[in-house]
């Protein structure tokens, strides 16, 4: 089991118990470095979540474009490498300011 821990002087900015469409269930993780997404196994029957692997780990150097879309069903979409990734977050609009800020595009 792999709990995230930012870098030594690394910032977490956001963090959110999200969904990605083809990687399913995790945390989403911004920091002012990278964004992170680490898999989750949820217990119904529990109400427990296990923490597993981290399945993204992408500089924010490296992401060429990000955009919040949909209205009922509301998605952050990166660019990475032409790899797209939409992650169901709570409030798209957030992460997505956040991290336009942070790789200086408008």
């Amino acid at each position: 089991m792999v709990s995230f821990e930012p870098a030594p002087g690394e910032k977490v900015l956001l963090d959110e118990d999200c969904a990605e469409d083809k990687l399913r269930n995790g945390l989403l993780f911004l920091t002012d470095r990278r964004l992170v997404f680490q898999k989750t196994q949820g217990r119904l029957a529990t109400l427990s979540k296990k923490e597993g692997d981290i399945a993204l780990d992408i500089p924010l150097a490296k992401i060429s474009s990000v955009r919040a879309e949909g209205f009922l069903v509301k998605k952050l979409v990166v660019v990475s490498d032409n790899e797209t990734y939409k992650f169901g977050v709570f409030n798209n609009g957030k992460w997505e300011r956040q991290i336009k800020q942070l790789i200086g595009a408008s």
